[in-house]
C-alpha cells in the first residue's frame, strides 16, 4: 500500500499545499489517490449548511477518489487553535483508533493515501497524546514539510530527529519557500541537503495565490518512493 504521513516543521508552512501537490503527482502514477485530514481545528460554513474545513476541503479537491467526508476529516473542530484545547472546548475525545479505522477504510477504496498531520509533528491532540503518537499509530513513512524562513533549521532538525526517534522513517522533505523576503535561502537548502538523511523531493518557490497544481511541478519522488513504480 502506498501511503504517506505529511508533517511540518511548524504551522503554517504549506502543508496542505505540498500534501495535494503531492497528490496531483501521484496521480500520475495512481489511479485512485485519495487524501485525509484526521484532525482538523477551524471550520466554515458551506454553501449546503454544512461544516468543514479549507485543507480537506483542498485535499478533497486533489483526490481522484470522492471518499466520504467522514473518513476523509474524522474529527471537525470549530475553533482555529490546537486541537487539544479546541476538543476540550467542544466536549471532543479525539480517539486514534476511530481515526484508523477511518484510514483502513480509505485505503480499501484507493491506491494511493496521503494524511496530512495538524500543526508541526509534536502538536497535541490530547492531555497525553500528541501528532507523533498519530504518525506511530499509522506507522507510514513521513514526508516533511520545511518552510523556509527564519528559524526554520533548527525545527526541520529538531522534527527529523523526532520522527527518528519515533522509529518512523523520513521518507523525504519539500522546502516551501513562504518568506520570500528570507535572506540566504540557498545556504539553507543546502545545510540541509547535508544534515536531513533523506532525498529533498521539491523546491517549491513562492506563489501567490497558493496553488497546488503549480506547486506539484517542482515536486520530484524519486524511484521507489511509490511502491512498484521505478520513477
Amino acid at each position: 500500500m502506498n501511503a504517506w504521513f505529511v508533517t511540518g516543521t511548524d504551522t503554517g508552512v504549506g502543508k496542505t499545499l505540498i500534501a495535494a501537490a503531492l497528490m496531483h503527482r501521484l496521480r500520475e502514477h495512481c489511479r485512485r489517490v485519495v487524501g485525509m485530514k484526521p484532525i482538523a481545528a477551524g471550520s466554515q460554513l458551506m454553501s449546503d449548511g454544512s461544516w468543514s474545513n479549507e485543507d480537506t476541503i483542498a485535499l478533497r479537491d486533489a483526490a481522484s477518489v470522492d471518499a466520504p467526508a467522514a473518513l476523509v476529516n474524522p474529527y471537525l473542530l470549530v475553533a482555529p487553535v490546537s486541537p487539544h484545547i479546541a476538543a476540550r472546548r467542544e466536549g471532543v475525545i479525539i480517539d486514534i483508533e476511530r481515526i484508523l479505522t477511518a484510514f483502513q477504510e480509505l485505503q480499501a477504496i484507493s491506491d494511493a493515501v496521503v494524511v496530512e498531520g495538524a500543526g508541526g509533528f509534536r502538536v497535541p491532540l490530547t492531555e497525553s497524546l500528541d501528532g507523533a503518537d498519530l504518525a506511530v499509530a499509522l506507522a507510514l513513512p513521513v514526508v516533511l514539510v520545511v518552510g523556509l524562513r527564519l528559524g526554520c533549521l533548527s525545527h526541520a532538525l529538531l522534527t527529523a530527529e523526532s520522527i527518528a526517534s519515533r522509529g518512523l522513517r523520513l521518507a523525504g522533505w519539500v522546502a516551501n519557500r513562504v518568506d520570500p523576503q528570507m535572506p540566504e535561502q540557498q545556504a539553507n537548502l543546502d545545510l540541509l541537503a547535508k544534515h536531513l538523511d533523506a532525498p529533498c523531493l521539491g523546491d517549491v518557490p513562492h506563489h501567490l495565490p497558493a496553488s497546488a497544481r503549480a506547486a506539484a511541478v517542482h515536486l520530484h519522488l524519486p524511484a521507489g518512493f511509490i511502491k512498484g513504480v521505478g520513477a
